[in-house]
């Protein structure tokens, strides 16, 4: 039985329209006159307990308003949604016990006091009982990697600490359910990799069920085997990571590195190429070309034929650059 579930999920907002000037002003007071938004249209998903799922999108897509539709802070204009067999909207004493939101943008712990003062308030309101508080307290510093950080100021914590340290408010009650809005925001290498190192565990450790947004493709390849896709407010894609590929990238990576340089004429050459696929990269002795997964063996047949070719390796392309050329077409690319 799904956990999450989400059907035909809807959220539209009306926006009032003003015209300039001290008319436009005067009638935009009197008789106010409404565009309406479409945020989020007719999405349906359904996640299982213990799932790690990654929600893709661009900047505007509708990951936050479904988020916040998920945590029961909007309403949805239609359909349906349940989190833990709760109504999310209702807010229900039982419901918020089980799950937690993150972002990575905003901050519940109190910027002047130690973390531990507002890890004891979160255990005063989620009635963690003090015996289990310690408990969950020193597992979770352990699992954080906090020791020696939480009498100090959150003000004086680096920005990683920090987030560790908000990961940690967050799920000191043990939700089962995490909403994560992008955790490793601004966060340097080591500590993205430290906070996703903590994620697996934690989900390996208690079966939550995890919905994470990120633009850091490495947060969703390392945690997430199932994402999906949303674009201009619309599900494009649930499935696999790897299905990605397979659906929206209809093309093979060849890395070519030849016998001798690029020629000084790099122009022409790069027309050349071109009458093998896409050239997206030209450096040193390398070319990396996109060929259509249809035409690959008689281009790499007649690449071979018709350059001087030291080495050839053929490979997909990085997730994160098939992401990207969905969202910069405008459009789903489907493989025939």
């Amino acid at each position: 039985m799904s956990i999450i579930l989400a059907k035909n999920l809807s959220k539209v907002y009306p926006v009032a329209i003003k015209e300039p000037g001290i008319k436009g002003t005067l009638r935009h007071f009197i008789r106010r006159q409404y565009q309406y938004v479409k945020a989020v249209e007719n999405i349906s998903f359904e996640i299982d307990p213990g799932e790690i799922v990654g929600f893709l999108g661009p900047n505007g897509a509708g990951k936050t308003t479904t988020l916040k539709m998920l945590t029961g802070l909007i309403h949805p204009s239609n359909g349906v949604v349940k989190v833990a067999n709760n109504i999310p909207f209702d807010r229900k004493r039982e419901f918020l016990q089980q799950i937690t939101l993150v972002m990575g943008q905003k901050q519940q712990l109190i910027w002047d006091l130690p973390v531990l003062d507002s890890l004891k308030i979160n255990a005063a309101v989620y009635d963690v009982s003090d015996e289990e508080y310690y408990r969950r307290l020193m597992e979770l510093t352990e699992m954080l990697s906090l020791e020696g950080k939480l009498k100090q100021p959150v003000r004086k914590l680096s920005l990683g600490e920090r987030m560790k340290a908000e990961l940690m408010a967050a799920l000191l009650h043990r939700p089962q359910v995490l909403f994560l809005d992008e955790p490793t925001l601004g966060l340097d290498v080591n500590a993205q990799a430290a906070v996703r190192e903590f994620l697996r565990e934690y989900n390996q450790r208690y079966q939550a069920t995890v919905l994470l947004t990120s633009h850091y493709m490495a947060d969703i390849t390392a945690l997430c085997k199932r994402v999906l896709l949303i674009y201009q407010g619309e599900l494009i894609y649930d499935g696999s990571l790897d299905g990605l590929l397979d659906r929206f990238a209809p093309y093979r990576e060849v890395q070519i590195e030849l016998v001798n340089p690029i020629p000084p004429d790099v122009d022409n050459f790069q027309q050349l190429l071109s009458n093998y696929g896409e050239v997206e990269t030209l450096e040193g002795q390398v070319v990396r070309l996109l060929v259509r997964r249809e035409n690959l063996t008689r281009t790499v047949a007649q690449i071979l034929a018709e350059l001087e070719v030291q080495d050839l390796t053929v490979t997909d392309p990085p997730i994160e650059e098939v992401i990207g050329r969905v969202f910069r077409s405008g459009k789903v690319e489907v493989r025939s």
